[in-house]
């Protein structure tokens, strides 16, 4: 009897060191990803703030530059890195779940410059699909040099997209949730939670420690709830469901419209950012580049004209359909929140909240992230 006791004893004491070495393991790997990718991150904004400041001070010059920004784009994607195509989040998605989290290492520095070049030269695309992907890309890299099994590979890799975005956003928790929800819609693998965790923290930590400031817009109202309101809120739901869907038909609109071209591949950026400068010049450069503080006005009360929210999917659409690269979440707070404003004067209530509450139920349609977005509003607008 006392034999069996030890021995049942002995196996459990095992467990429980097998199960520490394994979180040990697990949290050492993510701090180390998620300082590199904080890092990385870093740099890589620091570099966009620059290019971006240099032709923000000349609008003249983003438009005249519009199609050579989107030429230097594709013609590093297609004779360098053709993985580093599109908004990368979608690229991202394929090698965790086709590819084992094989991410060629060429992508980093092809995905860095190519988005740059997009942003800075007008191109409507966002910041954060190109962080996830060098995140991703960053992780896989390390996990192919030391050999790490299939399994451990796909694991860092999410890691490496929480890291991403949390250090590009400054937000960890909604980082970290929104590596895990993006992959596998409707459900979460939560062995990997806390490692997407820790990545995200210290990701974001080591970015704020090289100087990269965020932005947060703190909302100061808070509203009187009834049924009535409710009832709004809602409405609101179904009004941004409906956008998230033309959002995404304007993506896959632009995509056909590419293909069907005929052309050599690198005449298409050309002809793309030709219609970006109409389009910049037709209506205004503020649907150009990331469009960061056309959103902070919105949040604080601003109203676009009702048509605004669908020049900012045209522009997006043909960034990246026709040569562009960067992401697509930017573009979405830009639409939700010009659109939630629109809504706001509609139903007679505060443009500004509904433009935040539009921010966010864009991210949770269009990317299928609800928990991530819930969890973003608290981190971009407080508690």
């Amino acid at each position: 009897m006392g034999f069996l006791v030890n021995k049942k004893y002995n196996v459990a004491l095992t467990e429980e060191i097998i199960i520490f070495i394994s979180i040990f393991k697990w949290v050492l790997l993510a701090g180390l990803i998620g300082a590199v990718i904080g890092s990385l991150t870093a740099g890589f904004i620091h570099l966009l703030h620059f290019c971006i400041y240099f032709f923000e001070t000349a609008p003249t010059k983003m438009i005249v530059l519009a199609p050579l920004g989107l030429l230097i784009s594709a013609a590093l994607i297609y004779y360098v890195s053709p993985d580093s195509s599109g908004h990368g989040t979608e690229k991202v998605i394929e090698s965790v779940h086709q590819k084992s989290g094989m991410i060629r290492f060429r992508v980093i520095p092809v995905k860095l410059m190519a988005t740059i070049v997009t942003i800075g030269t007008g191109g409507s695309v966002g910041k954060e699909g190109p962080c996830a992907q060098i995140g991703a890309a960053m992780a896989s890299f390390v996990s192919q040099r030391f050999g790490f099994s299939a399994a451990d590979r796909k694991k860092l890799v999410i890691c490496g997209i929480s890291a991403g975005f949390a250090s590009v956003f400054g937000t960890p928790i909604a980082g970290a949730i929104f590596g895990l929800e993006v992959l596998f819609v409707g459900s979460i693998i939560y062995e990997v939670l806390l490692p997407s965790f820790m990545a995200g923290m210290i990701a974001y930590q080591v970015s704020s420690m090289l100087g990269v400031t965020y932005s947060y817009n703190l909302l100061s109202f808070v509203p009187e709830f009834s049924p009535f309101f409710f009832g709004k809120v809602l409405l609101a739901g179904l009004f941004f469901g409906l956008m998230s869907i033309l959002f995404i038909a304007m993506l896959e609109l632009g995509r056909r419209g590419s293909q069907s071209l005929r052309v050599h591949p690198l005449l298409k950026p050309l002809i793309g950012g030709l219609c970006l400068c109409v389009l910049a010049l037709g209506v205004s450069t503020q649907y150009m580049g990331l469009g960061m503080s056309v959103i902070d006005s919105l949040l604080n009360g601003a109203i676009l004209p009702w048509y605004g929210a669908l020049v900012k999917m045209l522009s997006t659409s043909i960034t990246l359909n026709f040569g562009g690269s960067g992401g697509v979440l930017t573009p979405l707070f830009f639409v939700g929140a010009a659109s939630g404003a629109i809504f706001g004067t509609w139903v007679g209530a505060s443009s500004a909240m509904f433009a935040a509450i539009g921010l966010v139920s864009l991210l949770a349609g269009a990317a299928n992230t609800p928990l991530a977005a819930s969890i973003l509003a608290v981190e971009l607008f407080g508690p």
